[in-house]
């Protein structure tokens, strides 16, 4: 793999992984340092992050970004449309026969694992799992476009989100809609599929006081 893609590859892990928290300054040299490469690919990558919104430029330098309670929103609103039309677009896909079956039975998997996690108390992986169940709703979609714009809204989510996690207060009803998502994508139901997709995001920003998440 080329360097420029590594280095882009490895920070983007750090920050949406949490290493670097939001308004944290970076530097190129602190990153190649840390990565152990030049501070060319380390520039571009940069760069790269700055144009996907998961870092800013400013008076400070180059800066992990921090969304205001407005941007969260903006952002969950996003979500909620897009997952809607890739919910929407798998279960078209489950009716043409397009699926194969331990495609599918992965969305069951990770739908397990999250509420396992959560359920332990063990928020971080929680999170890790959720976002793997809703990513492969996009993945059996077949659009990489979208998959791709839920990708970047996913990581803006989760670097304003990760220092603040806390037990949801709603696990039960998150697993709940879980199962419901993908009774209808099994069932090839492309309707209900879009509505609850869109429901679960906009439920989970219904609760937020102020644009914060939990």
């Amino acid at each position: 793999m080329h360097a420029v893609e590594t280095t882009y590859d490895r920070v983007r892990e750090l920050i949406v992984g949490g290493a670097f928290p939001p308004g944290q300054r970076l530097t190129e040299l602190d990153l190649s340092q840390r990565l152990d490469v030049s501070r060319t690919p380390v520039r571009e990558a940069l760069r790269r992050l700055e144009s996907d919104g998961l870092v800013e430029s400013g008076q400070r330098g180059v800066t992990v970004i921090r969304l205001s309670d407005a941007e969260l929103r903006e952002a969950y609103l996003v979500r909620a449309s897009l997952e809607a039309l890739t919910a929407e677009l798998a279960a078209q896909r489950q009716q043409a026969g397009e699926i194969a079956p331990a495609a599918l039975a992965r969305l069951t998997g990770f739908a397990d694992d999250a509420d396992r996690a959560t359920r332990a108390g063990d928020l971080i992986t929680g999170v890790r799992h959720n976002r793997e169940f809703h990513r492969h709703v996009a993945v059996l979609a077949g659009n990489s476009l979208a998959l791709g714009f839920l990708d970047r809204v996913w990581d803006r989510i989760l670097v304003s989100t990760q220092d603040s996690l806390t037990a949801p207060s709603r696990t039960g009803q998150v697993d709940d809609e879980h199962r419901r998502l993908v009774e209808a994508i099994t069932s090839g139901d492309g309707p209900s599929a879009a509505a609850l997709a869109r429901e679960h995001v906009l439920s989970t920003l219904s609760a937020l006081p102020g644009g914060a998440p939990r």
